[in-house]
């Protein structure tokens, strides 16, 4: 089960009426940043889950159901209050109470399961056999791998190319999709800089081992970057595009996140700031004259927070 170039073609002609082309920044030369925090929802996610959703047809009574850390069931609750259907969101006990309220507010039955991700999918996976609902992954569904891919296929006609592309790994979806949509996993296109949080180190662990594991996860970025296991998808694309992964410490995300804050005046949330923080931290360091997009990919947090 994989992804194709094409399939990201697709999604973007399926679902180009339905999310934002959101802007690049070039804030200093050859440095730009992709700011799919401003998408609708607040984050990225709102592109897998609008291909998804639509890629079924007619869909069942029941609607729609997804497990999330929050911003994934942001997404899928705000493509279905769009597309007028009835959406279920489990989320686990950890999240932010910022994305629990913005569920709600879109209309969703909230449940709140279990202490981490992989809980509260496990009683979503529960739920959607009871019911009928479609499920709509969080990122191991090659629709919503393809949905996100179409940010990678928006970032290079926008920059018109860079050699490096700086994205942040939870589960690996959008990592996937990205490095699909900018054409590095056809044998071409520009580098994949694949940043984890320390405490989260998903694709970093699968790499070591062959194949994805289990894994421990905690820290900032936890509620949006804390799936325990990479997906299959993930690994299938990441590991043959032979992408460079990078872990980041938790300051140094708090760090980058504060910076987009105050020198930029960006609203991010941790596992927003992740894939900027490899550069100022140094996990990742630019040769002269590389150009390097990072996709800031999250800003569902609490504004009080920034100061």
């Amino acid at each position: 089960m994989t992804v194709t170039y094409d399939d990201v073609k697709t999604a973007a002609e399926r679902i180009g009426g339905h999310v934002l082309r959101t802007p690049v920044l070039e804030i200093s030369p050859g440095l730009f940043l992709k700011l799919e925090q401003l998408q609708h929802s607040g984050s990225f996610k709102v592109r897998g889950a609008f291909n998804r959703i639509l890629a079924a047809g007619e869909l069942p009574p029941s609607g729609v159901i997804a497990a999330s850390g929050g911003n994934h069931g942001l997404a899928v609750a705000y493509a279905a209050k769009a597309l007028g259907v009835r959406a279920e969101i489990f989320v686990p006990e950890v999240s932010s109470p910022v994305k629990v309220a913005g569920l709600r507010a879109l209309g969703a039955e909230v449940n709140q399961v279990g202490a981490i991700y992989a809980e509260a999918a496990e009683a979503a996976g529960k739920r959607a056999a009871e019911t009928g609902a479609l499920q709509v992954h969080a990122y191991d569904q090659p629709e919503v791998v393809a949905g996100q891919g179409t940010t990678g296929l928006e970032l290079m006609a926008q920059t018109g190319g860079v050699d490096t592309v700086v994205v942040a790994v939870g589960g690996g979806g959008f990592a996937a999709g990205v490095t699909v949509g900018a054409g590095t996993a056809g044998g071409s296109g520009p580098r994949i800089v694949a940043v984890e949080p320390l405490l989260c180190p998903t694709l970093h662990e699968a790499l070591r081992a062959g194949h994805p594991v289990p894994v421990e996860v905690s820290g900032v970025g936890a509620d949006a970057l804390g799936a325990s296991r990479l997906g299959g998808i993930a690994y299938d694309v990441l590991s043959r595009a032979d992408v460079q992964s990078v872990l980041v410490s938790d300051d140094a995300i708090v760090a980058a996140r504060r910076a987009l804050w105050s020198e930029h005046r960006m609203v991010t949330e941790h596992a927003g700031a992740a894939a900027y923080a490899a550069l100022l931290s140094g996990a990742y360091v630019p040769a002269d004259g590389e150009r390097v997009a990072v996709v800031v990919c999250g800003s569902n947090t609490d504004p009080a927070t920034l100061a």
